[in-house]
């Protein structure tokens, strides 16, 4: 190869990569970030209301707490027959 196809192959990969480099700065776009949005971005976003917490009664945790213990109590028994 003579000196100045060398040269030219040169220029021609020079003006390539400037023409990659005007495409990707070019864009214009900022690249999308990775993860959930910011608190307030949530805020903002969020169209719906909140909803209520809803609070236990102790009278209803005591029901649930029998219950429970009811459960239990029948599965030991049904482990035992077995």
């Amino acid at each position: 190869m003579a000196l100045k196809d060398i040269l030219s192959e040169i220029d021609a990969e020079i003006a390539r990569l400037q023409q990659a480099k005007s495409l990707l700065a070019g864009s214009g776009t900022p690249a999308a970030k990775r993860g959930w949005p910011k608190k307030s971005a949530l805020a903002v976003s969020s169209a719906k209301p909140a909803k209520k917490k809803r609070n236990l009664s102790p009278e209803g945790r005591a029901r649930i707490a029998e219950a429970v213990k009811r459960r239990w109590a029948a599965q030991k028994a049904k482990q035992k027959k077995a």
